[in-house]
């Protein structure tokens, strides 16, 4: 793929379109535009914005996403944990709907677009891997549970206060059951009840769109909002304007930390079903580049009124199933929904609230998964730990959503260090096969009181290399006679200044005792280290360093100078 291709996806895929692919894709777009016309109204409702604000985060974004994205099936617009966090991030500096808050939302868009942008220029897409699996699953569940709640109010036709604690909040709600609203909750339930049985029943039939239209007909027809419903109201017609955002030094400020976070989990949800769409049609997938993408559709959309988006997993999957083999698809979506601006908001008008909140919750229903949460704890307890915990804080900081991610993923960092700084460490014994085995779980395995062999599992650096020194120290005082000391390196992944210097002052008192220090099976990068420093000619060279631990086991006895019979760890053949 040439530079210009690379940088400029579209290039690659747009020559190969023909009537067949424009066709499939002119479906699929169609039929993503269906299910996201109606989402993304309520997406914009659960970031705190008036419902067109949906549409204008679902106009631009989605067909930029497509052209400079390396992804070919992914659908870019609002999605349920950005909208969240954004209304997380803007809540406590303006009043929600304000026009301060609509600016703030903006701006978001904007500087998400640009760290986005700058991390797939530098090529650091890898850093959405400090926001682990488990740490994304607990803050998932929780996001998917407070999002869901957040909706009650609107189903119940009820008030909800914002407080600094969303539980406090909930609790609100429940304590005004008794001033239900009821023509909202019945429409909210309809409303429900109606995609749940869509969805099971007919899969293929846009089931959010027939809830929506469904239910904004009988709104009319009823005169919901003179019952006192709460409804959609007056859309401005015509496209948004293009302008660009407004934004200072103190909002930057502000902003910046809901930007990153976003800017990460925003990406990992749209890299994660790029990912899969691209092991099923068997076509590459460039992480920077769909950062770059990604970054593109939020930076251009903030020109035309968006808030910032992301990839949808539920979305993609329609688009992908639908047929669409190219970004096309992605281009005739945006233009449905340019259609909708110019010609259609006027029949949203009477759209209840109750019936977006609906579509709100019956989106999140999917997210929530504890068994993913039990997965994660029966393969590491550490990794159970970082989703618990990730779980519990996202929910006790609420609506501060970014609190709980942070602490999820320090914790989860802290609890990799922990881990890497004891790792395992055995040491071996003759096993019947002829392989060296763990004595610990072998522990009547033919043994050597002249020849200690331990094997390290993990890389030697700054934060574990007392422990490698403790180690094999300890190793002396159950074998005071022995005279060598074979480091069983096959495990050992990464050697830095500070392991070269302990196995340096190793080496030396060990040969003041009168033992000395040998390797084997040093993995090539760790000799380089050793060879640049020195410390390769100071353990001896190729005399000490050994490619296998057969052939320092067979060298080691032939200078203690033993017949094989005596020779209890000599390899067998």
């Amino acid at each position: 793929m040439s530079a210009i291709n690379k940088f400029l996806p579209f290039l690659s895929w747009m020559p190969q379109l023909n009537r067949h692919n424009l066709s499939n894709d002119f479906i699929a777009g169609i039929t993503v535009a269906l299910v996201l016309i109606p989402q993304s109204m309520a997406y914009a409702n659960l970031a705190g914005l008036p419902a067109y604000y949906g549409l204008y985060a679902a106009f631009l974004p989605g067909a930029v996403a497509a052209l400079f994205g390396s992804s070919r099936q992914l659908a870019t617009g609002p999605v349920a944990v950005v909208s969240l966090l954004t209304a997380s991030a803007l809540a406590p500096l303006a009043a929600v709907g304000s026009d301060g808050y609509v600016a703030m939302a903006v701006a978001l868009s904007l500087m998400v677009g640009v760290v986005q942008i700058g991390l797939g220029f530098l090529r650091l897409g890898v850093v959405v891997n400090f926001l682990s699996h488990p740490v994304i699953i607990g803050f998932t569940n929780a996001a998917a549970l407070i999002i869901g709640l957040s909706q009650l109010s609107k189903i119940f036709g009820v008030k909800m206060g914002r407080s600094e604690h969303f539980l406090v909040d909930v609790f609100g709600v429940v304590k005004q059951i008794g001033q239900t609203h009821f023509p909202s909750l019945i429409f909210g339930v309809i409303a429900f009840a109606l995609m749940m049985f869509l969805k099971k029943k007919h899969p293929k039939l846009p089931n959010v769109l027939i809830a929506v239209g469904m239910t904004t007909l009988a709104s009319w027809l009823l005169g919901f909002e003179a019952m006192g419903g709460k409804v959609v109201g007056k859309i401005p017609e015509g496209l948004p304007g293009f302008s660009m955002p407004q934004i200072d030094g103190a909002m930057i400020a502000s902003l910046l930390p809901s930007a990153v976070i976003i800017s990460l989990v925003g990406f990992m949800e749209a890299i994660s079903i790029a990912k899969a769409m691209a092991a099923r049609t068997k076509t590459s997938l460039d992480p920077n580049q769909e950062l770059i993408g990604q970054g593109m559709a939020n930076l251009i959309g903030s020109f035309t009124q968006a808030y910032p988006t992301s990839g949808s997993f539920s979305r993609s999957a329609v688009n992908i199933n639908a047929g669409a083999s190219s970004g096309a698809s992605s281009l005739f979506t945006s233009m449905t929904v340019l259609i909708t601006l110019l010609f259609l908001t006027p029949l949203l008008y009477h759209l209840p609230d109750a019936v977006l909140a609906a579509v709100i919750m019956m989106a999140v229903v999917g997210l929530i998964n504890f068994k993913a949460i039990a997965h994660a704890w029966h393969a590491s307890h550490h990794d159970g730990a970082a989703a618990v915990v990730t779980f519990v804080a996202t929910l006790g900081f609420a609506p501060h959503l970014d609190h709980g991610i942070l602490l999820g993923a320090g914790l989860s960092i802290l609890l990799f260090l922990y881990r890497t700084m004891q790792p395992r460490v055995a040491f071996l014994g003759r096993f019947q096969d002829g392989s060296l085995r763990d004595m610990a779980i072998h522990p009547h395995l033919p043994d050597d009181d002249r020849i200690i062999v331990i094997r390290f599992d993990g890389q030697l650096y700054f934060a574990n290399v007392a422990y490698f020194e403790d180690k094999l120290l300890s190793a002396l005082a159950i074998k005071p006679k022995a005279k060598y000391l074979l480091v069983v390196g096959d495990g050992i992944n990464q050697l830095d200044a500070s392991g070269e210097e302990v196995i340096r002052h190793l080496s030396e008192r060990l040969r003041e005792h009168g033992m000395e220090l040998v390797f084997s099976g040093l993995k090539r990068q760790v000799l380089n280290v050793m060879r640049k420093t020195g410390l390769f000619e100071l353990l001896g060279g190729d005399a000490n360093i050994f490619a296998t631990d057969d052939i320092a086991l067979k060298t080691i006895y032939q200078r203690i100078g033993n017949a094989k019979e005596a020779c209890p760890l000599m390899p067998v053949g």
